[in-house]
C-alpha cells in the first residue's frame, strides 16, 4: 500500500502560478505510476495528468497542455505539479492518486487505487 499527502495548493491570480506536492510513504514508490485528478465545485473529478513509474512517458489533458507539467523524484518518493498559466477554470481541489504498474513506461488515466486528501487550487481573475 501507498499513503498520499499532496501540499501547495493555494489562491493564486490568474496568469500565476503553483506547485503542487504529492509526497508518498513506503519504499516503493518507483512501483506506481502517478496521476493528478481535479473536481471543480458542482463537477465531476476528472483527469488531468499521469506519469509512468519512471517518469518517462507523460499524458496530458488538453486543457492543460502547454501549461501544466507532471514530474517525480523516486528518491524523494515524490511526485509535482507544476501549473503555470493558470486561468479561473483551474479552480478545483486537486487529487493525487497512484496505482501499482508492471511496467516501468506506461501511464494510466483511470484504474487508480490510492488517493490522497486534496488540496485546494483557487485561480482569481
Amino acid at each position: 500500500q501507498v499513503q498520499l499527502v499532496e501540499s501547495g495548493g493555494g489562491l493564486v491570480q490568474a496568469g500565476g502560478s503553483l506547485r503542487l506536492s504529492c509526497a508518498a510513504s513506503g519504499r516503493t514508490f518507483s512501483s506506481y505510476a502517478m496521476g493528478w485528478f481535479r473536481q471543480a465545485p458542482g463537477k465531476e473529478r476528472e483527469f488531468v495528468v499521469a506519469t509512468s513509474r519512471s517518469g518517462t512517458s507523460t499524458y496530458y489533458t488538453d486543457s492543460v497542455k502547454g501549461r501544466f507539467t507532471i514530474s517525480r523524484d523516486n528518491a524523494k518518493n515524490t511526485a509535482y505539479l507544476q501549473m503555470n498559466s493558470l486561468k479561473p477554470e483551474d479552480t478545483a481541489v486537486y487529487y493525487c492518486a497512484a496505482r501499482l504498474s508492471y511496467v516501468s513506461n506506461t501511464y494510466y488515466r483511470d484504474g487508480y487505487a490510492y488517493w490522497g486528501q486534496g488540496t485546494q487550487v483557487t485561480v482569481s481573475s
